[in-house]
């Protein structure tokens, strides 16, 4: 049996020029805009895949919106938990949400997994391999293509111990970041594992490299 899991997604606000900055300079601020919204569109109906099967709660991380449209917005979308992101690098964020949610939703801690919405092959069956291998492992990873990782999930056994261990040391953005990350698991005992590669849609190389 699975053990029901959080799934974070770290959803950023499909605002005409101020999303997909690279990719828009190929095809434009409204083309890299519409391919922002209908990824995160993607990534939910996944989600809510999950979701419906009773393995997942989910909650939004959401930035480039202030609180009343990013409810607005997460009510559009159908998911009755949000909080910002808020400022800071992506480990600062990540952890926040970790904080947020034990705060005000959740009883007791348990396994947390993080996603972008960078994915456009992005499936169900990921979340599910996810769920599975937290069942052996304390962290679980998914590689991609640009050094870093596009979904990072955490045991309840590591989160009630150290949430800080995996985002200490990180240059964020960097080509090392999921080199930089496994660095920070050697001081510790902890079990791991890996998904497959995949690649975020960043630029248009990236959607070259998928076809």
């Amino acid at each position: 049996m699975l053990d029901k899991a959080l799934l974070i997604v770290m959803a950023k606000w499909h605002a005409y020029g101020r999303c997909k900055t690279r990719l828009s300079k190929d095809i434009g601020k409204f083309c890299s805009a519409n391919i922002q919204k209908k990824m995160t569109e993607h990534t939910i109906s996944v989600a809510k895949s999950i979701e419906n099967k009773g393995l997942i709660d989910i909650s939004l991380a959401i930035s480039g919106l202030g609180f009343k449209k990013s409810k607005r917005w997460s009510n559009e979308l159908g998911i009755m938990n949000f909080n910002l992101q808020g400022k800071g690098c992506l480990g600062e964020k990540m952890r926040r949400q970790i904080i947020l949610n034990k705060k005000f939703n959740l009883t007791k801690t348990r396994n947390i997994i993080f996603i972008g919405t960078d994915l456009p092959d992005f499936c169900h069956m990921d979340l599910l391999n996810t769920l599975k291998k937290l069942k052996k492992n304390d962290l679980i990873l998914g590689p991609s293509n640009d050094g870093g990782y596009w979904l990072i999930a955490f045991s309840k056994r590591l989160l009630s111990t150290n949430s800080y261990l995996p985002f200490i040391n990180i240059k964020w953005g960097s080509k090392t970041v999921l080199k930089q990350t496994m660095n920070n698991l050697t001081s510790m005992e902890l079990t791991h594992n890996f998904l497959h590669r995949k690649i975020d849609i960043d630029t248009i190389i990236d959607i070259e490299k998928r076809e």
